[in-house]
C-alpha cells in the first residue's frame, strides 16, 4: 500500500492500515494532497486549505508509533466554512466578512481534534448558506466531480464536492433545511443530518433554530464514525442534548428485520419528484422488504411545510443581510439581496405563525407508529451550474429542499444514502429518517440498503 491509495479509502480503512503500519497519517495526507493539486482547480471544493495539516499529521504518526491513537487519529477531515476553525478564516462565503483567522475553535472543531482527525481544509459553502447551487461571491462555483458542468448542490456544497472526489473520507457540513441532503443525493455521497441538539454548535448561523452540522461521507460505516465523535453535550450549544458521547457504530449491522418503515409520499405540500427519484425509493423497498422490513403507507396531518419553512428560511437570511454594512451590501449575492428583501418586513405574528405550524408538523410526525421513513431525498437530478431559477422561493420548493425541509422543522435525523446513476449518469438517492433522537436507526436502515446494492 502506498500514498496513491490513502485517498480511495475510507476512515475506518485508513485506521485499520495505520494500526497495521501499511501506511502512516503523514502517506494518508501526502496522497490526499496531491489527489486535490490535481483535482481541485476544476472541482474548486476549498475556501481555504490548512497549513497546519502537515504538522498534525506528524504528530499523529507519533502517537500510532507510541501507542497512543485516538479515535479519528489521523483521518484527514474537512469542514465547511460556516464554522470555525482557529487560525482559518470563517468567510461564509461572502466578501462582506472578516478575512481575519479566527481565535478559537467551535465546539465540533475542538472534538475532532480531541479525536486526533487532521483538519486538511474549509469547504466552500453557499453565501451564507442561502441557497442548493453550489456557487458563491467568494470563491466562485463549485462544481460536480460527477459532471462538472452540474452543480454539487449547496449549501455544503464543497463539503459533497470533496467527498464524491475522494479529497479524503470525512467532511463536515451543516444543513438548516438539505444543506447537507440536498449535496450528498446530488453528488453521490453519503449526507446525514442529526437530530437537532446532537451535534453541538457555536456560533449559530442564519437559521439557528433549524440548523444542525454533521457528516458527509462516502459510507454509511464512516458517517457513523465521525458522528460518534462529534455528537456529545457541550455548555457552550444551550440545546446541545444532555448525553454522554457514545458509539453510533454499535448495532449498526443488525438489519432491519421487523422494522415498521413509512413511506411518505406528500411531506406537507405537493412536492415534485422525478421517475428517478420515485425509482431509487421503490428499489429501497424492494431491498428492505426483501430483508424483512413491513413496508406500510403513512399520511401524517401535515400543515405546508413548504409555506412553514419558506418564511423562516426568508426571515433568517433578511436578519442575516440586515447585519452586512450599508457600504458593502453591493457584494452580496443578488439573488440573496432580492429574498432579503422580500422578507425584511415580515410581521412578528407570521413568525409565530411559522413557529407555531413547525412545532404542529413536528406533533404529526411524532404521532406516526413508524421506526423509519422512505421518501425521494431531492426532485431531480443535480442541474447544470448555469441553471436560471427565477423567483427564489419557487426554486426552494420546486427544485431544491422540497423533501428536505420537512424534517429540519421537525428536528428529526435523515439521511441522503446514493442509490446508483439516473439516465444522464447522474446520481440517484433516497431520504432515510426518524422519530427524534434516533439516529441510530436512521444509520441502521441506510447501512442495510448500502449492503444490499454492494
Amino acid at each position: 500500500m502506498d500514498v496513491n491509495d490513502a485517498p480511495v479509502l475510507d476512515a475506518g480503512e485508513l485506521l485499520d492500515a495505520y494500526k497495521s503500519g501499511a501506511l502512516t497519517p503523514l502517506q494518508a495526507l501526502q496522497g490526499v494532497t496531491e489527489r486535490i493539486a490535481r483535482r481541485n482547480p476544476e472541482i474548486n471544493a476549498f475556501a481555504t486549505l490548512n497549513s497546519a495539516a502537515l504538522d498534525a499529521a506528524r504528530e499523529s504518526t507519533a502517537r500510532w508509533q507510541e501507542g497512543q491513537a485516538r479515535a479519528l487519529e489521523g483521518v484527514p477531515v474537512t469542514v465547511k466554512d460556516l464554522i470555525d476553525v482557529r487560525g482559518l478564516p470563517t468567510r461564509r462565503g461572502s466578501k462582506t466578512t472578516d478575512p481575519a483567522p479566527v481565535a478559537q475553535d467551535a465546539p465540533l472543531v475542538a472534538r475532532l481534534r480531541a479525536a486526533g482527525a487532521v483538519i486538511i481544509g474549509k469547504t466552500t459553502s453557499t453565501e451564507f448558506g442561502w441557497k442548493s447551487p453550489g456557487d458563491n461571491p467568494l470563491n466562485g462555483i463549485t462544481r460536480n466531480p460527477w459532471n462538472v458542468a452540474h452543480t454539487p448542490g449547496g449549501s455544503s456544497a464543497g463539503a459533497a464536492a470533496a467527498a464524491g472526489s475522494f479529497f479524503g473520507p470525512l467532511h463536515v457540513g451543516t444543513d438548516g433545511g438539505g444543506s447537507i441532503r440536498i449535496p450528498a443525493a446530488w453528488s453521490g455521497v453519503v449526507g446525514l443530518k442529526p437530530s437537532f441538539g446532537r451535534v453541538p454548535q457555536w456560533k449559530l448561523g442564519a437559521f439557528g433554530p433549524l440548523a444542525v452540522a454533521g457528516p458527509i461521507t462516502r459510507s454509511v460505516r464512516d458517517a457513523a464514525l465521525l458522528l460518534s465523535a462529534l455528537a456529545g453535550f457541550e455548555k457552550a450549544d444551550p440545546f446541545s442534548l444532555p448525553e454522554p458521547a457514545r458509539d453510533f457504530g454499535a448495532g449498526l449491522e443488525d438489519g432491519v428485520k421487523g422494522l415498521r418503515i413509512g413511506i411518505l409520499r406528500r411531506p406537507g405540500f405537493d412536492a415534485p419528484a422525478d421517475e428517478a427519484a420515485w425509482g431509487a425509493v421503490e428499489e429501497a423497498i424492494a431491498i428492505l422488504t426483501g430483508q424483512g422490513a413491513r413496508i406500510v403507507e403513512i399520511d401524517p396531518a401535515l400543515p405546508d411545510s413548504g409555506a412553514i419553512f419558506s418564511t423562516l428560511w426568508g426571515a433568517g437570511l433578511a436578519k442575516t443581510v440586515a447585519a452586512v454594512p450599508q457600504a458593502r451590501l453591493g457584494l452580496v449575492d443578488s439573488g440573496l439581496l432580492a429574498l432579503a428583501e422580500r422578507y425584511m418586513k415580515i410581521q412578528g405574528l407570521e413568525l409565530l405563525a411559522a413557529e407555531a405550524g413547525r412545532v404542529e408538523a413536528a406533533h404529526a410526525m411524532a404521532m406516526l407508529e413508524v421506526d423509519a421513513i422512505l421518501c425521494p431525498a431531492v426532485p431531480h437530478g443535480a442541474p447544470p451550474v448555469d441553471a436560471a431559477y427565477g423567483d427564489a422561493v419557487e426554486a426552494l420548493l420546486q427544485h431544491w429542499a422540497s423533501w428536505t425541509m420537512l424534517f429540519s422543522l421537525t428536528r428529526q435525523p435523515a439521511l441522503s444514502l446514493p442509490m446508483g446513476v439516473d439516465a444522464a449518469g447522474l446520481p440517484t438517492s433516497v431520504q432515510i429518517a426518524a422519530p427524534l433522537y434516533r439516529d441510530d436507526v436512521v444509520l441502521r436502515v441506510a447501512r442495510a440498503v448500502e449492503v444490499a446494492l454492494g
